[in-house]
């Protein structure tokens, strides 16, 4: 798996170089608005450097007989949202078909994998009912597709500062790496060409960067962490609440963000810069962000969902200390303000 590791993530690097190249060449490039947290034009689409180094690593793997072709299906369904992906980055394409793509690739990919993976019931419900799963049957299709589009888009709305996307997808994936390591290898090695990828991609990205992801990248990873967690949680119903935890940075700005847009009446729908890193960002900067952000995922939410994994039924209890301080920081930065307030 080292191999892997290495091969990956210096072929990510080397297919970067060369989309700055072709998008410096072409004019692919993303200019400043008043929504943007750039200041200059910077080329972007480089998250197409992610999806095709993790697609040769994947296919090398399936090649070499360590994972299944249903596995290999689940995972192909991301390429329909990188696609989608490349071509509003070169032009725009209307949201309505990038929805509809979105969403039949959580489809897709739901169909493969057999629906959402059996629920563990955490405490209060095992005190009730005692330590059991729940299958959710039908109802785990309209679930899992929400999940897997909300997933998707939660990159899309946070991939807006240097570094911040490919560096949540690094550490997730390394994380969820590290707990399937003993129990499913292929799986551990499909996360680890994620973190390979990506990481390549962040030297060209770190602040400042000299390309951006651009759509076919966190489309396609968003989509991509969302199955990897479904995968996980069929070999440990827990994984599902650690992937969630290990998300939390993602999942509470997104979601803070659009609630607050949609209840006090504004456009929740249009393009902002409200979010709660972006607000951060224009007021400290990206790197000091970033490295934040790092501070929280590995001092934080990893060792609470170290704690989950170990004890199942403190799931909901961990989610809960895990999500409240960055609401916090959510309320404390004003996100879903479109003009940042002094706290």
């Amino acid at each position: 798996m080292l191999l892997l590791f290495t091969v990956t993530l210096l072929l990510a690097v080397i297919l970067t170089g060369l989309i700055r190249r072709y998008a410096l060449t072409h004019k692919v490039l993303d200019i400043p608005n008043q929504r943007s947290s750039h200041s200059v034009p910077t080329p972007r689409g480089g998250g197409l450097a992610i999806v095709l180094a993790f697609s040769v690593a994947v296919i090398w793997l399936f090649f070499a007989h360590k994972i299944e072709s249903t596995t290999l299906a689940a995972l192909g369904s991301t390429l329909l949202v990188a696609a989608i992906g490349f071509c509003d980055d070169h032009g725009e394409v209307a949201a309505r078909w990038r929805f509809l793509t979105h969403l039949l690739a959580a489809i897709i990919a739901l169909e493969v994998l057999n629906g959402m993976p059996a629920l563990l019931l955490p405490a209060p419900f095992d005190s009730l009912f005692g330590r059991l799963t729940l299958n959710p049957g039908w109802l785990g299709y309209p679930v899992g597709a929400l999940f897997l589009v909300w997933s998707l888009n939660l990159f899309n709305f946070m991939d807006g500062t240097d570094g911040i996307a490919a560096s949540e997808a690094l550490f997730v994936s390394l994380a969820l790496a590290g707990y399937v390591f003993y129990i499913d290898q292929s799986l551990c090695a499909i996360n680890l060409s994620l973190a390979a990828a990506c990481g390549g991609f962040l030297i060209w990205n770190w602040p400042k960067a000299k390309i951006f992801m651009g759509d076919v990248g966190s489309g396609f990873i968003g989509l991509l962490l969302g199955i990897l967690i479904l995968l996980a949680a069929q070999q440990a119903a827990v994984l599902l609440y650690c992937g969630l935890i290990l998300f939390g940075v993602f999942i509470v700005d997104a979601s803070y963000t659009l609630s607050y847009r949609l209840f006090s009446g504004q456009k929740w729908y249009a393009a902002h810069c409200s979010h709660t890193y972006q607000h951060a960002a224009k007021r400290y900067g990206h790197l000091p962000v970033l490295l934040a952000t790092w501070a929280i995922n590995l001092l934080w939410l990893l060792p609470i969902s170290l704690w989950v994994f170990a004890h199942p039924s403190h799931a909901l209890a961990g989610m809960a200390v895990a999500y409240l301080p960055l609401i916090s920081l959510a309320y404390r930065f004003k996100a879903g303000h479109f003009e940042i307030v002094a706290s």
